[in-house]
């Protein structure tokens, strides 16, 4: 731990949606600061972009966007997240660092490699702190797994709340207090009784329960997925159309694959279900997140799902690969699927526009479906 008298350290992470907030609540832990840069704007992808390959995806330019904002507000580290296999992700720590150096920033690189599990949160503080303390360790690195599990509830409550609600942006109002709320949380008692008092803070929200609600899920590179800025809100506007939606991949479904024993994770993970359910389409991992896309699919059939939505980054190879199984799909499975590929030069009113036409698509789906049952019933 910092002693008193010490200044404390202070550590940035990238946003990706609220990841930012399980972080601060661990690293408190060890008495370390978790500086959050201003959440990611047009000025976040400006840096990114003017500092950044011009091929290279949209993640990595505003995760760069991010650190430059947290070094110039007066991060004494930032800390990337980094993974082995086909995707680009492998190699952003080095470009990341490169990019940084080039624009003389002398700011400390750490690196938390994701599928080294609970060894590689452990060596992630050891780096941090110079020293090896493991009881700290395995309660900061408990504490961040139970509070992204509460935050990615939080969500699923947010998508039910907002696909129904009475007054545009009610929910989100309840939502950003529950969000500050969890900002406060000291301890694992305490964020077990919150859960509690964010269910009653949310249902608050006023809503219509005759609504006709679609319900789709989204699927897609897990950045794009589950960061709001990124993908344009595309739940926020969803939302408004009256579609309830569900992230097919979150940071707690990824945490039991690579972080979480198995003896600890009880039921098939999402990995585990992707290596069943991609058959025949997919019938290995080719990179980032296609396997999981090409199962999310057929899963989403199969829960008999109104749509679903796959987001990518521009130039992303396996979500190209991904994008060009999908047709083959549709001769199994009976679900409208959307693909929208995101950049810096994505423009909003023709993605709204593509929104709607896929919402009416679905929702004309589902009525005529409705009216041949109800004849089936009358034969």
């Amino acid at each position: 731990m910092i002693k008193k008298n010490e200044k404390k350290i202070k550590v940035a992470f990238p946003h990706m949606g609220t990841i930012s907030v399980a972080w601060s609540v661990a690293l408190r832990k060890f008495g370390v600061e978790a500086y959050v840069p201003p959440y990611t704007s047009k000025k976040t992808l400006s840096l990114g972009v003017k500092n950044a390959p011009e091929a290279v995806c949209l993640p990595y330019k505003l995760i760069l966007g991010n650190f430059i904002e947290a070094i110039e507000g007066g991060t004494d580290y930032v800390a990337m997240l980094t993974s082995p296999g086909c995707c680009r992700l492998g190699v952003y720590g080095i470009n990341i660092q490169s990019a940084l150096a080039d624009l003389g920033y002398e700011t400390k690189y750490l690196e938390l490699s994701l599928y080294d599990g609970i060894k590689g949160l452990f060596k992630f503080f050891h780096d941090l702190l110079g020293r090896t303390d493991y009881i700290a360790a395995a309660k900061a690195s408990y504490m961040m797994i139970r509070m992204v599990f509460a935050l990615d509830d939080l969500e699923t409550l947010l998508a039910y709340y907002r696909a129904r609600e009475i007054k545009v942006g009610d929910a989100e109002k309840h939502y950003n207090k529950c969000l500050e709320m969890y900002k406060k949380v000291t301890s694992v008692r305490e964020l077990s009784k919150l859960k509690k008092i964010v269910k009653k803070e949310m249902a608050k929200t006023e809503i219509d329960k005759n609504r006709e609600i679609l319900h789709v899920d989204i699927t897609g590179e897990i950045y794009l997925v589950g960061d709001p800025f990124s993908n344009q809100y595309i739940e926020r506007e969803l939302g408004k159309m009256g579609v309830q939606t569900r992230r097919s991949l979150t940071v707690s479904s990824f945490l039991k694959d690579a972080i979480i024993p198995k003896m600890f994770r009880g039921k098939e993970t999402h990995l585990q279900r992707a290596e069943r359910m991609a058959k025949p389409y997919l019938n290995r991992d080719i990179g980032g997140d296609a396997l999981e896309c090409v199962s999310d699919v057929a899963f989403a059939d199969v829960n008999r799902k109104d749509g679903i939505i796959h987001i990518s980054p521009f130039t992303c190879m396996p979500e190209i690969m991904s994008q060009n199984i999908f047709p083959a799909m549709r001769e199994e499975h009976n679900i409208p699927i959307l693909t929208l590929v995101m950049d810096e030069q994505s423009g909003k009113a023709g993605y709204i526009t593509r929104l709607e036409a896929f919402v009416d698509l679905m929702r004309r789906k589902k009525r005529k479906a409705e009216i041949e049952q109800r004849e089936l019933q009358h034969v």
